[in-house]
């Protein structure tokens, strides 16, 4: 039985996000930190939707994460695929795909980790279980 790798579609970038996809090309998960609040958050941009601050600042995350929810879609045109939210070691939550992984022995409070798939552009992250 012949396998061909899944194919992820190339992120779009922009200026706002440039050093995000840069850092993702070199295997790095990266968020934003407003030094006015010193809250993290992610999609990283570059005014903290706390409290609106331009105070932000880019750090690397761990890849450490905790499933906070997720949902399993068994029929769906591209094949099954489970999506959820997970929580960042340091701090902000995010949505992402889970991979690699047998998706029914997935469970909240489950700890994950960062992989990176690559497209033809930027590599995309997703998230694996430890």
């Amino acid at each position: 039985m012949e396998t061909t790798a899944k194919k992820y579609p190339a992120p779009e970038g922009n200026p706002e996000t440039k050093a995000y996809w840069d850092a993702a090309t070199n295997g790095k998960l990266m968020f934003k930190r407003c030094t006015a609040c010193n809250e993290p958050h992610y999609f990283p941009r570059s005014i903290c939707p706390f409290c609106f601050s331009d105070q932000t600042v880019w750090e690397e995350s761990t890849g450490e994460a905790t499933i906070y929810t997720f949902s399993l879609m068994r029929k769906s045109a591209s094949g099954p695929y489970a999506i959820g939210y997970v929580t960042l070691k340091e701090g902000p939550s995010l949505l992402t795909n889970f991979v690699d992984c047998d998706m029914n022995t997935l469970k909240i409070g489950q700890k994950v980790r960062v992989v990176f798939k690559p497209t033809d552009g930027a590599p995309l992250p997703f998230f694996t279980p430890v």
